[in-house]
């Protein structure tokens, strides 16, 4: 991954890309659970089935340092694939985040190794080591109503989360980054006392 991507991305205001995008936004149902957050990363995926924890397990092995943790319940809400131990192993590997599409445990144990997790709650129910056979690692998975594929750039903060291809990322950067530079001044502007017709109907 380029990493001059992934600095400049993490210079943007995440609220500015909805200013140019429909498409990518994960349902705000699923939020950080720490407080003041900013995350950028491509992804690693894992489909759990059946709450089989050892998915899990094989999704952390595959981590390298920077990447994002993606994590599909198959629209299990119950039971946490997240924890204390969990947390420590992808820090362990250098993760930069873990986004559940379902909830978490531990939750003040994982606030206090920092590591940002996304969850849709929390919960005292976890998965279990079944060595089921439905769940995969780093296939197509579908998280907060967005399709999140391997190597799809993940960027998360306290407003919530944006799944973007690497192409779609360089692609609005430069008019992300101009509209962050020009806000200052409008907010200036408004501060000063000028007419907000002026202002707003540019």
């Amino acid at each position: 991954m380029n990493s001059t991507l992934l600095e400049d991305l993490t210079a943007v205001s995440y609220p500015t890309i909805g200013h140019f995008l429909e498409d990518g936004f994960v349902s705000p149902t699923i939020q950080s659970l720490l407080a003041n957050v900013k995350i950028a990363g491509p992804a690693v995926t894992v489909r759990i089935a059946d709450h089989d924890a050892i998915a899990m397990n094989r999704a952390l092995l595959a981590l390298q340092p920077g990447d994002v943790l993606v994590v599909d319940m198959c629209g299990d809400h119950q039971h946490a694939p997240v924890g204390a131990v969990t947390a420590a192993a992808a820090l362990a590997q250098g993760a930069a985040a873990v986004v559940v599409d379902g909830v978490a445990t531990d939750v003040l144990e994982l606030r206090q190794t920092g590591l940002p997790v996304f969850a849709r709650g929390t919960s005292c129910l976890t998965t279990k080591r079944l060595y089921g056979t439905g769940s995969a690692v780093n296939v197509p998975v579908l998280v907060g109503d967005v399709q999140v594929n391997p190597g799809d750039l993940v960027l998360g903060d306290d407003n919530g989360l944006i799944v973007l291809a690497p192409e779609a990322a360089r692609d609005i950067l430069g008019k992300a980054l101009a509209s962050d530079a020009a806000e200052p001044a409008i907010l200036a502007r408004i501060a000063s006392g000028e007419p907000l017709q002026s202002i707003l109907a540019g």
